[in-house]
């Protein structure tokens, strides 16, 4: 069959839905953020692709990969395997870098070892994970961690005093408890007091059985130095604990470039072996152009068979708009929009056809020069004889849609219908959100805010920045634009962070657990807890599901998860609270027919309704509103929002307080955001300048650019190609600047 044909979807919130996707052309699903698109998209084709494949492997390969519940759909029919390319951060950690997640790097110590001189060893030899190549004072990493002890340990304090200056290994924890109760140390005694043995024994002793434990030591537990303990735990693994301590760990642990092999990860033997000069480190140092150039150099026909290979994968990273990496950048460091651009060129060469490619806002943090290219990709994949959805909400990835199919017409309750389906022509005829939108004509500002007050950044040299100087002008709205990787972040941060009273407000997650949700960030969590308990006489503990009021049979979570041996792991709805978290008295005490639970499943529309005599909770829920979030429940938990979402989660705090004379510096904003809802963003930024505050807006967008008071655009490329101050002034002025490709864009964009 021709199609991949959905009945009756019901996930999220999608209102039983039904819908035909044709196989072999590009269909793109468009509406506003919150929807349904990812609900029909994600959470109901790419997950049941994944789960009926993952059903084909053995009981034991099922047991290694990741979960899928069946989603709520009647049927899906003639559905391909799915490949999915998501904005989802490619982490690894500290040894994973572009080249090794691309396996680029596989193909350059191949090299090295064929032709590089003099010869060395195979290519084993020149990955910094094999201990045989590896640097051995920093164990491969090109840095080394030290622990500062005046920031580990209060000298003025004993072990009962809490002297171990660390969240994890205060007295009443286990970990410290593994020093207060090993029976080697007076537990009184100050630090200061201690004699160099004990000193010692406290920091350096390596793991050992302790002779004669006192009674309360666990008994198969062995006793381990301070230091050994600490840097096992946070500095030698990258792990969950890791991230949650992050801010004490940099306040104890300072880190500098390894001083035996400079940061390049090899041990000295392996970096005598060169070519043309450079040792491999020097060659990932490169950016990929660089590379490129260098690779093209190289007259070796007994490498010609590895030379054109990794000469492809280095043109297809260029071409793609990643330029500017380096292969030695940790994939840590990568942000979603880059890791999704590796994922995608690791499928340009691939022989297999016929499938479904599952592709999230492919647009997200590139400027529409690289759109351009982004659509070439997504037709190339189409071209090969796959089917391509699209979830997007710029306006030059949806123009390539064969078929457009556009959800709505609102957002959560309001939202989660079909509310078009057809081509691109007949959607800019409709009476859609997204036709409307699409069918907009632009105007640069007419009358831009002008002022004789500016913040100065003057002589920034950060990345591929040489010595630029720009100027801002105060309580106005100055947008930031050039490609990717040309230096407009660099300067802003660089430049800013200096600036007294600024205010980032990035889309880096916030550190959350399936625990928190946007009550509990809000900080008003706690005062509906306190109006429950007012009014229904219940201990306020009780209305928390983390405290007193969890159900008992899933402590809070709603759901029971049972591993099974050699099978996936079974999620069940918990039968007791029915996924609702509280015990069942909790769930008996109501205001006005709402138990807590039915609170937490309110939208912030409903909510604002309800709490409108609670004054100090509706100002926050408002203040949500006016950022385009009205659509999310309270319950919903934070590690469920996306970048964009959280971004103007953090935003929402600053609006429910007056704040003035502050810069606000915001990173891609309109992440995520259909064109009908970046007039309500708009509105919040007129808010903070109206107060008296300046507004920095980090862009690619072109709409939010037809609305700045002063552009200054870097450029012209990426890289070292970049870097320079193309313009700055009023937006018409950059219309005239020839070297800038965002001039070009924005010309055709008004032309429209």
């Amino acid at each position: 069959m021709s199609i991949i044909r959905v009945h009756g979807a019901k996930q999220n919130n999608l209102k039983n839905v039904s819908v035909d996707i044709p196989k072999h052309q590009i269909t793109v699903f468009t509406g506003r953020s919150g929807s349904g698109k990812s609900s029909l998209v994600f959470s109901t084709i790419a997950a049941e692709s994944e789960r009926l494949l993952n059903e084909t492997y053995s009981t034991y390969i099922q047991h290694q990969l990741a979960q899928f519940s069946k989603p709520n759909v009647d049927l899906i029919e003639h559905l391909p395997v799915a490949m999915i390319i998501n904005q989802k951060r490619l982490g690894g950690n500290s040894r994973s870098t572009v080249g090794t997640i691309s396996d680029i790097y596989a193909s350059v110590r191949l090299l090295w070892s064929r032709i590089g001189e003099p010869f060395v060893g195979y290519s084993d030899i020149f990955s910094f994970n094999n201990p045989k190549g590896m640097c051995p004072e920093c164990s491969g990493l090109g840095y080394v961690e030290n622990i500062d002890l005046d920031e580990l340990l209060d000298y003025d304090k004993s072990l009962n005093e809490d002297a171990i200056q660390f969240p994890s290994f205060r007295p009443d924890s286990w970990r410290g408890k593994r020093y207060l109760y090993s029976g080697l140390f007076d537990n009184d005694k100050k630090l200061k007091d201690y004699t160099e043995d004990e000193f010692n024994t406290l920091l350096y002793t390596k793991p050992t059985k302790l002779k004669n434990p006192p009674e309360n030591w666990p008994k198969t537990a062995k006793f381990e130095g301070l230091i050994h303990r600490f840097r096992r735990s946070f500095l030698l693994n990258d792990n969950f604990e890791k991230n949650r301590f992050k801010d004490a760990i940099d306040r104890v642990v300072t880190s500098k470039k390894c001083p035996t092999c400079l940061g390049k990860r090899l041990n000295p033997d392996v970096l005598q072996c060169k070519i043309n000069d450079l040792d491999i480190a020097d060659f990932t140092n490169l950016s990929i152009d660089e590379a490129l150039h260098f690779i093209k150099q190289i007259n070796s026909p007994k490498a010609k068979v590895i030379i054109e290979p990794l000469q492809q994968q280095l043109s297809s990273l260029s071409y793609i708009g990643l330029n500017y990496l380096t292969l030695s950048r940790e994939t840590t460091t990568l942000s979603g929009g880059e890791s999704q651009r590796i994922k995608l060129i690791r499928h340009l060469n691939s022989a297999l056809s016929d499938l479904v490619y599952i592709i999230d806002e492919p647009s997200i943090g590139l400027h529409p020069d690289d759109i351009q290219r982004i659509n070439e990709i997504i037709q190339s994949l189409k071209d090969k004889g796959n089917t391509v959805l699209v979830v997007e909400h710029d306006p030059d990835v949806i123009s390539i849609a064969d078929y457009i199919i556009d959800l709505g017409p609102l957002a959560g309750k309001n939202g989660g219908e079909i509310t078009f389906t057809g081509n691109y022509e007949s959607l800019l005829k409709s009476s859609t959100h997204t036709g409307i939108a699409l069918r907009k004509q632009h105007q640069l500002k007419s009358d831009p805010r002008t002022s004789h007050d500016f913040i100065n950044l003057e002589h920034i040299d950060r990345n591929n920045l040489k010595d630029v100087s720009v100027k801002m002008p105060k309580q106005a709205m100055t947008v930031v634009t050039g490609v990717a990787g040309s230096g407009k972040s660099s300067l802003i941060h660089a430049g800013l962070k200096q600036v007294p009273n600024t205010i980032f407000i990035d889309q880096k997650p916030v550190h959350a657990s399936s625990r928190s949700n946007l009550l509990t960030y809000l900080n008003i969590f706690d005062d509906v807890r306190t109006y429950f308990s007012e009014i229904t006489h219940l201990k306020k503990a009780m209305f928390s599901y983390n405290s007193e009021g969890a159900c008992p049979e899933c402590h809070g979570k709603g759901i029971i998860k049972t591993e099974l041996a050699f099978m996936p792991d079974f999620t069940q709805t918990c039968d007791l609270c029915h996924g609702k978290r509280y015990k069942p008295e909790v769930l008996e005490a109501k205001i006005e027919g709402y138990n807590i639970a039915d609170i937490l499943a309110l939208t912030v529309d409903e909510a604002i309704s309800f709490f409108q005599e609670k004054k100090n909770i509706a100002q926050h829920l408002e203040a949500l509103k006016s950022t385009g979030l009205n659509y999310m429940t309270l319950g919903q938990t934070l590690d469920t929002l996306s970048g964009g979402e959280i971004q103007r989660v953090k935003l929402s705090k600053y609006l429910t307080q007056t704040v003035h004379q502050h810069t606000f510096v915001f990173d891609e904003p309109t992440t995520g955001l259909h064109e009908d809802d970046i007039p309500i963003l708009l509105n919040c930024f007129e808010s903070l300048i109206y107060n008296n505050n300046t507004v920095v807006i980090i862009e690619h967008n072109l709409t939010m650019m037809t609305h700045a008071d002063w552009i200054i655009d870097i450029g012209p490329f990426a890289g070292e190609k970049g870097g320079k101050l193309l313009y700055q002034g009023a937006p018409h002025g950059l219309l005239t600047i020839n070297d800038s490709v965002t001039a070009r864009h924005l010309q055709r964009y008004i032309d429209n």
